[in-house]
């Protein structure tokens, strides 16, 4: 979507992303990431070829995933309440860095000295953060997003809603998002 968004000529376009969690069952703690994902493909598929497509998708938008140095399935709900927390100008890259931090870097993005960090780089004052970060209050937001998803019947990410009346999900390439926008765009004149 980003890189649609970078070359997009249409009306401006304003994101919002909101919280999901592909496995509500990963305790605080998280999983072994080999494990989770073995019981995934029901041991049917050796994990590089599970790997082996996101992996060609992201290498053909400059996205890296290297998969080998996972080593823990996340609990990401302190994650998306430090993304709550955030003014929107920074969720963005700081997103971005998430991402990176766990998809490139095999970091946990469930632990929250590792989140403090990704907020230290963005310079997020990071006094009050982790108490913040574990209030009920922020928690209990996060998770009502999250049903939301699951009650229009999201069982996966990404998924995009545009003008609460058009949606789509996987990971398209840049030029079927910019394709689905212009379409979009055409039937709101």
């Amino acid at each position: 979507m980003q890189r649609s968004l970078q070359t997009w000529q249409g009306e401006p376009i304003t994101v919002e992303y909101k919280p999901f969690f592909l496995d509500p069952t990963i305790p605080p703690e998280g999983v072994d990431f080999r494990e989770k994902m073995n019981r995934k493909g029901g041991g049917r598929i050796p994990l590089e070829h599970f790997f082996d497509a996101p992996r060609r998708m992201g290498e053909r938008v400059g996205l890296k995933f290297n998969f080998e140095e996972i080593t823990k399935a996340p609990n990401t709900l302190l994650a998306h309440c430090l993304l709550a927390l955030l003014p929107d100008h920074l969720v963005d890259s700081v997103l971005d860095d998430l991402y990176s931090a766990y998809f490139e870097h095999g970091q946990d993005i469930g632990d929250i000295e590792t989140l403090l960090q990704i907020a230290k780089k963005h310079e997020v004052e990071i006094t009050n953060l982790p108490v913040r970060m574990q209030e009920a209050e922020v928690k209990s937001k996060v998770q009502v997003e999250v049903n939301e998803a699951y009650q229009m019947g999201i069982s996966g990410v990404p998924f995009f809603i545009i003008n609460q009346k058009y949606a789509f999900s996987g990971a398209q390439p840049p030029e079927v998002i910019t394709q689905i926008l212009q379409k979009i765009e055409k039937e709101q004149v």
